[in-house]
Parts: C-alpha cells; structure tokens; sequence
C-alpha cells in the first residue's frame, strides 16, 4: 500500500453466486474510465462478457470496448501479475494503469489480498486499492443468513453494491441496507448505477485531488460513531431480527442464521503517542494467535518519536509494510485503529493493547 507512488491499484471484485457480480463487471468494461485498465477473470465462460464489448483477441489477452484488457487466470495469481508487470515494461501489452480481479462467487477474497502483500515482485508493482463486494437485494439476506462467506464478503469490503434493488420490495431493501450497515458501517453502499470512479477508488491516494485522503480510506469516523449509536440505545442487532423474522439475541453467536452476529466493527483510539514496538507487538500477537478472526485492519497511527502518521494495514495473519504518510489530513493526532473482527470483544482488545502498552 503506497500513497502517490507508481504502484499499480489494484481492485478485488467479489460477491456470491448470482449477487450480479457479472452485470457489475460487463458494466465497467463498458465504461470509458476504464480505459487502461487490466481485468483479471475466472473464465470467460463463466463470467459471461457480453460478445458485443469484444474488440478482438490478442494472445491471450483480449481487447475490449472501452479499451481495457482482460485475461482469464489460468495459472496462480502470483504469476500472472508478475508476468503482466514485465510484459508492460517491455511494451508486450499497453500500459494499464489498473487492474481488476474478479474472484469466484464462492471464493474468500484474502488470498488474493494476501498476494498484493506477500509476494515481493507484486507488491514492488501493484497495491491494494479497495475490496468491492456485490451483495444481491432480493435475496443477499437469506444467502448471508446460509453461507458466512458471504458475510465474510461484506464485513471487509471498502465498498458494497447493492444490486437488483428494482427487483425487491422496497421494506427489503432498507431492511438488507441496514444490516449491512450494521455489519460493516465503513463501507459505503452504493447502487449498481454509481459511477464507476465511486467503485474503483477507494484507496488512500485520491486521484481526484491528486493527494492522500486518508480519512476516506480509514473511515474510522462511521465506525466510531456506529458504535457509539449502538451502545447508547442498547439494542444491538435485535431490530434485524425481527425483520428476518428470527426473533434471537444478539448475543448468540452459535445461531447459523446469523454469521453476522459474531462479525462486528471496532474502532480503537489513543490519544497518547504510542510505542511502535508495543503496536507491533500486538497487532503480530493477534495475527498469529487470532489471525483467522482478525478479518481486516486498518490503522493511523501517532508513533512516538515521529511527527508524520503511520499507516498500517492487515488482512488475517498477513500485514502490508507499515507506511509513513507525508503529513496528517488534519489537527486531529489521535491514533486510529479500524478492526473487523469475529468472536473478539472490543473489550479484549483494548484490555490487550493498553497491557502492551503498559509494560513497554
């Protein structure tokens, strides 16, 4: 994760099984913003390009309508980045200025975040810019009531499409809106007619004012103040419930027809400088004993010592390369630490840091 720098964005579509993620993705390929741009697809067959956006094919990589490329993922991701890294600089393929993956309706989009940050090669070239999720109006509810990967799809995208919502009954899609925002009230849920710049920059660098937009990225406020809207009314996720026609407490966690209610959104501040060897260490303890659990992080710290903002960033067990930003967005100095967790209390994990803290 860079800021202003030459790296490649990279965004990861994803959603499950007939959430329109194909509809999404014929969309963008149609769009002239996404003219420079590489999409990197399961096949073909499955996807479903519309023909008529099919200029011609080249190799392996074919030319599409608004001028972008795509490819299937026939070999590992890994590979195929790389690859597509070099062929650039050697003018094999035209200079794309971003890339698009889509993953399968069933997959966990990690792995593929882990990718951005794992591999050295990738990640000399390419960097993370948002997590997009599409989520199905008319029955996305009963599909994250049955599968928690697709609870798990939502709780850490940076933005959710909420398609078909001509198709379901309006009580249905507000019902659906909030439980997403319940779930994850960082992420922005937009409309399959939003323009495409609203899906396809969601990172800290805003090519729109050609700067760092960090509170957009962190989002820590929506967190913040979800949290808070909840506490002070002390009614959790029971209104949902009823509207599921579930009618089970927020607290049982063991139910299977709310994954939800054991994946929630915390945002931690400190307004004192903290130790960078005391973040690092508990940031590395919950990734390795919790890593499973930990679904995302993102963080801006005040480190001691420093007087430029630190940003991290986490998905499970893996951390991206903690970056030092060229100045902080405004007065306000407090670390923030965004987490989407599952089975985890805000309390442990305040109880957690402030002891490392502590004996640092």
């Amino acid at each position: 994760m860079s800021g202003a720098g030459p790296l490649i964005p990279v965004t990861v579509l994803t959603g499950f099984l007939g959430s329109g993620k194909t509809t999404l993705l014929n969309r963008l390929l149609r769009d002239p913003a996404m003219k420079d741009t590489l999409v990197l697809i399961n096949e073909f067959g499955e996807v479903g390009i519309d023909h008529h956006l099919v200029e011609k094919v080249d190799g392996d990589v074919v030319i599409m309508a608004a001028g972008c490329l795509c490819c299937t993922i026939q070999s590992d991701l890994s590979n195929q980045l790389r690859q597509f890294a070099i062929d650039r600089v050697r003018g094999k393929v035209s200079e794309f200025k971003r890339v698009v993956i889509e993953t399968t309706g069933l997959a966990d989009p990690a792995p593929v975040v882990h990718t951005l940050m794992q591999d050295p090669m990738v990640a000399a070239h390419y960097r993370l810019d948002g997590i997009v999720t599409t989520v199905d109006a008319v029955v996305g509810s009963a599909t994250m009531d049955a599968q928690e990967e697709a609870v798990k799809q939502a709780a850490i995208a940076d933005r959710i499409i909420l398609t078909k919502q001509d198709l379901a009954r309006p009580e249905a899609v507000t019902a659906i809106q909030a439980r997403l925002h319940d779930l994850n009230p960082a992420a922005p849920i937009l409309g399959t007619e939003a323009p495409v710049a609203d899906l396809i920059e969601a990172g800290l660098f805003d090519p729109a004012t050609k700067s760092l937009n960090v509170r957009r990225w962190l989002q820590a406020e929506a967190v913040d103040h979800h949290h808070h809207h909840h506490h002070d009314h002390d009614h959790g996720h029971d209104h949902h419930h009823h509207d599921h026609g579930h009618g089970h407490s927020h607290q049982d966690a063991h139910n299977v027809n709310r994954h939800d209610a054991r994946i929630h959104a915390i945002c931690l501040t400190r307004d004192e400088p903290l130790d960078w060897e005391a973040f690092a260490l508990w940031a590395q303890s919950l990734a390795t004993y919790r890593g499973e659990d930990l679904l995302r992080m993102k963080a801006m710290l005040n480190v001691k010592g420093k007087d430029k903002p630190v940003v991290v960033h986490g998905v499970q067990h893996l951390f991206h390369a903690p970056v030092e930003l060229p100045e902080w967005p405004d007065a306000d100095h407090r670390s923030r630490i965004v987490l989407i967790v599952r089975d985890i209390t805000q309390a442990a994990l305040e109880d957690g840091l402030d002891k490392i803290i502590a004996a640092a």
